[in-house]
């Protein structure tokens, strides 16, 4: 009898074939915990924190068992009973601990981090109920709070805590941890995630997401970013990141210690990333701490904050770019708002004529990104576009302050879940054709010689087939909606965001619903799928989510369209519908207003699945098309550099595209009477109107081009040898787009830790 038999007949005292499905995953969780005991901790002198509000980790079993070598064996053991882990994995709850690109990205440096064999935790915080479940009633998004702490979990609760002082009241934290174990490495590291025993979901209004924002003690980690729309929301954001930067700055110093480090060396024991601005108050939170527990003068403690953090920026977008007001610091902590203070009077000393590099403006407010800048020692971008960006505009001033500081890591993701795990037949091939050697060095360029194998054309077509069905059943089994797996899958999955320009695709499905209205119909069924949530104070992104609902019913209802067109708005959109979504992909979606997608990881994930992307030159769209050849994507619209002069000069009005007839059809249909009938008059009037009269990420300037792109690709998915060597080189050229790569990046350029082995992957 197997380890794994022996501990469910000695847990349950049955078999393995009368074992539920939640019984398997209770003994599997146990299993691997276990397991975890023969796994040490990485250790070395010098230690990365990897510091982030988000950790989209998804589903863990399927993932664990892969790192641990143990899958293959279980699985062998599960069909022995007719059953599988993937059914066994449906019993699990999927963390919620993060929302977009953001917190997946965190989640993939974890895994390659450990993989890697750098010594380096995440911190973060353990949410009750992540940002919220969506439920779409009534073609419009509901959020209720996403209860995935009701069952057995991987959070293990530890004996670490920590006192953080506020300005009226203190509050103990309690740690939690989660093992993170690396692809065939035999050590293991950790997430940690700091929490409240005092959290009461009691609270909670019923069936909604509103509680008492003011009641700190019993709300500090309900929910991800709670609604900042008003006062009170503003100051739980603050409340929550400094709990989270207290917990993380004391926990690193007391770690620090541990090693040897007698605090004034701390940048010798110590990096931390922040990852983005949400962390940026452990600069001011690391100070006090100095000075007050550890009598180190300001000036040197300053100096061993420059030493000890690097900052990723994330985005251009300004309304990202987090700045808080000073009244509102002082009332979560005077000491936080006093060190500001004084970091902001050293930058006016040492750069008087660079304003735009204060820390605190002219309406008091302290600027995040600024702060974060001066008083670390790297600025990485996360593509190549994004970085350029970055020190030729956005933080110009920036560069000529600090030349060299902004450097680039363009981002990764790692095969283990998006491949390996979610797409195992491709994975098989890939084994085959080229050996298995790419599991570890992700090398798939040996691929592209089967560009034109007609064979291997075969068995991409057989595997994405199968990838359809499989999606099709998860969406009867999920949603009750049922797909035509012998359609065009056509696909946009992140958060909604006017950026995005969710909108732009729905418009162009009105194009092609009218264009099938006059008997054009296209010789294969298009089906396509959105997925994402938008943040609920963000009104127009729910108005954008309602008109594509709107437009799936007038669709689903016209029997002269519908055997031909179909669209999909996918319920509460997590790493696990990804991982169904993904793999059977024909067409990914990456169409942001060019010079405003950071990087984008989707893009990656969708092309080493063999999806073929229709993009704009944004983010890392640019790199995947450097790689492939712009023959193996399908680019459109504005370059960067146009849209940034266009905000500069205030050069864009949305009514004069308007006002060409063929868009002010597709625009004047959100306000038909088809669309009126079915939706919500006041949603589809504000919509309409902020295209027409506002349109700030610009969907009508590129709308025209993005109808011809979509068409042509439609025309060339009909040509299945031409698209499959399309496929091919995308496959092939993906290994580039690694996590393990830009992990290794980061170590080489920023860390400097110590590593089992490098990744090194040329362009």
């Amino acid at each position: 009898m197997s380890k794994f038999a022996n501990l469910v007949n000695e847990k349950y005292g049955k078999s393995l074939d009368q074992m539920t499905d939640q019984e398997l995953y209770q003994a599997l969780l146990e299993l691997i915990k276990d397991k975890a005991n023969d796994y040490p901790l990485n250790n070395s002198k010098k230690k990365l924190y990897y510091v982030s509000a988000e950790f989209l980790i998804g589903k863990l079993l399927s993932n664990n068992l892969l790192n641990l070598g143990l899958y293959d064996e279980i699985e062998a053991e599960l069909q022995s009973v007719e059953k599988t882990i993937a059914q066994v994995e449906e019993a699990e709850s999927e963390p919620s601990l993060g929302n977009g690109g953001l917190g997946r990205l965190a989640a993939c440096f974890l895994d390659s981090i450990a993989t890697l064999g750098i010594n380096g935790d995440g911190v973060g915080l353990n949410y009750h109920f992540g940002l919220f479940q969506q439920l779409l009633v009534h073609r419009e998004q509901h959020a209720v709070p996403d209860s995935w702490l009701d069952q057995d979990t991987w959070v293990k609760r530890s004996q670490k805590t920590y006192d953080v002082p506020f300005a009226n009241f203190t509050l103990s934290s309690t740690l939690y941890d989660i093992d993170v174990f690396g692809y065939g490495n035999k050590k293991r590291n950790r997430l940690r995630l700091f929490d409240l025993d005092s959290i009461n979901s009691k609270i909670i209004e019923y069936g909604s997401i509103n509680f008492d924002k003011q009641n700190i003690a019993e709300n500090l980690t309900l929910f991800l970013y709670p609604d900042d729309s008003d006062a009170e929301g503003k100051l739980l954001r603050i409340f929550q990141q400094y709990f989270m930067v207290s917990n993380a700055a004391q926990l690193i110093i007391d770690e620090a210690i541990e090693r040897g480090s007698n605090v004034h060396d701390l940048a010798d024991y110590a990096v931390v990333q922040i990852n983005d601005t949400h962390p940026a108050l452990i600069i001011p939170e690391f100070i006090r701490l100095f000075t007050q527990e550890y009598n180190i003068g300001i000036d040197e403690a300053v100096e061993i904050v420059k030493n000890t953090i690097a900052f990723t920026n994330h985005t251009i977008l300004a309304e990202a770019l987090e700045k808080w007001p000073m009244g509102a610091l002082e009332r979560v902590s005077p000491d936080i708002a006093y060190i500001i203070r004084d970091l902001d009077k050293r930058v006016r000393k040492a750069h008087p004529d660079a304003p735009g590099g204060f820390i605190i403006d002219d309406h008091g407010q302290a600027h995040m990104a600024n702060m974060s800048i001066h008083y670390g020692f790297s600025v990485n971008g996360v593509a190549a576009l994004h970085t350029e960006i970055l020190r030729d505009t956005e933080l110009k001033e920036f560069e000529d302050l600090y030349p060299g500081r902004i450097n680039n890591k363009t981002n990764g993701i790692t095969f283990r879940r998006w491949i390996m795990n979610s797409n195992k037949a491709l994975s098989s091939l890939l084994d085959e054709k080229i050996g298995e050697e790419w599991r570890v060095n992700h090398d798939l360029t040996a691929f592209e010689k089967y560009a034109d194998d007609k064979d291997v054309h075969a068995a991409l077509a057989e595997i994405k087939a199968h990838d359809k069905l499989k999606l099709k059943e998860h969406l009867l089994h999920r949603q009750a909606v049922v797909i035509n797996e012998n359609s065009i899958i056509d696909v946009q999955i992140k958060r909604i965001h006017e950026y995005k320009r969710q909108q732009m695709l729905a418009l162009y499905i009105v194009h092609k619903y009218m264009d099938i209205k006059k008997g054009n119909t296209p010789k294969t069924p298009i089906t396509i799928l959105f997925g994402g949530k938008a943040a609920p104070a963000y009104i127009i992104a729910q108005d954008i989510i309602h008109f594509i609902m709107v437009m799936s019913e007038i669709i689903a209802k016209d029997p002269a369209v519908s055997p031909y067109l179909q669209v999909v708005m996918v319920e509460n959109y997590n790493v696990t519908a990804a991982e169904y979504l993904i793999p059977a992909t024909d067409i990914s979606e990456q169409i942001s207003l060019a010079s405003k997608e950071a990087s984008g990881t989707g893009n990656m994930k969708f092309m080493l699945n063999g999806a073929l992307t229709v993009a704009t030159v944004d983010g890392a769209n640019r790199e995947i098309a450097e790689l492939v050849g712009e023959d193996n994507i399908y680019l459109f619209g504005k370059q960067a550099d146009e849209i940034v002069e266009l905000y500069e000069t205030s050069g864009y009005n949305a009514y004069e595209y308007y006002n060409d007839p063929k868009l002010r059809s597709l625009v004047d249909f959100i306000i038909s009477d088809k669309a009126i009938a079915i939706g919500n008059r006041e949603r589809l009037y504000r919509l309409h109107n902020d295209i027409v009269n506002k349109d700030y990420f610009m969907a009508l300037i590129d709308l025209e081009e993005f109808i011809e792109v979509k068409e042509k690709m439609y025309e060339d998915y009909e040509d299945q040898d031409l698209w499959m060597t399309k496929v091919v080189k995308n496959i092939a050229h993906a290994g580039f787009f690694s996590s393990d790569r830009t992990i290794s990046d980061y170590n080489r350029d920023i860390w400097h830790l110590e590593a089992d082995y490098e990744v090194v992957i040329d362009k």
